[in-house]
């Protein structure tokens, strides 16, 4: 299995914000040869939107891939999300890889994507069903209890069905993966959290007749970079306590590049190879969190792929 490392962004201060920051973060990713950037879909923070983002970076780049951690989808209309994700694999063949939640991490965010009461699960999975055949078949009539398609279609077409990964952690969503989706990005997890999960949907697959491919499990994991201010650390310690209240926040964020190498190990020690690295705290440019990231975590990739 190949073990693969990317960049996520977070709604901090740091951004990626509107305009040169963006383009400079592409542009570093693609000129040192990482895998792939991770676009939020944070609407109310100053970042940019998600599929706008992948577009922008679809135009300046050859080999990086793409893709959301995660888009909210119950709220949206499925079939323009599935043109949209039509037209961005057209522009980047290979490289978008849609992950989806079923609601915002963000509070102040949750508004934006209203679903009828005790609805949000069903919705989720009829619009999921929508996206996924959208994508994969030329012609769609779909009757449901949410969405009515006669003899819909996106263009172009892609080649290949996208793989079409989930955001969550709760048995039910878990569930959802192993019946519908191709593969999990975790968040706020510990790798022993991580294996259980992995568990779960591999039961929820086979139950359904479905296998999801071995390579298919991966994470975010928020870093503290070293020289990082304490008021900065409080902060990012604070956000992941309003998250998970449940367990020690410093066992999710690890402090430092020794305590991430050892944290992605043990999740691949448990069945995971997907990694998006994201920063905790704000930094002063991405220029210089990608020369730590690539100095630290360059050949771990290599090492730990079999």
């Amino acid at each position: 299995m190949k073990v693969r490392i990317g960049i996520g962004s977070l709604p901090l201060a740091s951004g990626p914000g509107p305009g040169p920051e963006l383009a400079e973060l592409i542009d570093e990713l693609e000129t040192r040869d990482i895998d792939s950037l991770w676009l939020a879909d944070t609407a109310s923070a100053p970042t940019i939107d998600p599929v706008v983002g992948m577009a922008f970076a679809a135009g300046r780049t050859r080999n990086l891939k793409l893709g959301t951690g995660v888009l909210v989808l119950p709220g949206r209309n499925p079939a323009l999300v599935a043109a949209q994700l039509a037209s961005l694999a057209a522009l980047a063949p290979r490289r978008i890889l849609p992950a989806f939640g079923v609601r915002s991490a963000t509070p102040a965010d949750r508004g934006l994507y209203p679903v009828p009461d005790g609805a949000r699960a069903a919705l989720f999975d009829e619009a999921l069903t929508v996206v996924r055949r959208l994508l994969s078949e030329p012609r769609v009539t779909h009757h449901g209890r949410f969405f009515h398609l006669d003899d819909a279609s996106v263009a172009p077409l892609p080649s290949r069905p996208l793989d079409l990964w989930l955001g969550g952690r709760a048995p039910a969503g878990l569930r959802r993966i192993g019946r519908l989706a191709d593969g999990w990005l975790g968040s706020v997890v510990t790798p022993a959290e991580a294996g259980d999960a992995r568990a779960e949907i591999e039961r929820a697959a086979e139950e359904a007749g479905r296998e999801i491919e071995q390579d298919h499990y991966g994470t975010n994991i928020a870093v503290v970079p070293p020289g990082a201010a304490d008021s900065d650390v409080d902060a990012a310690l604070a956000r992941v306590t309003r998250r998970r209240s449940d367990i020690d926040p410093a066992l999710l964020v690890p402090r430092g590049w020794d305590e991430t190498r050892e944290q992605v190990r043990r999740f691949v020690e448990v069945g995971l190879t997907k990694f998006v690295i994201r920063p905790a705290v704000p930094i002063a440019s991405w220029r210089g969190f990608l020369d730590q990231f690539s100095a630290e975590l360059g050949g771990l990739e290599a090492e730990l792929s079999s």
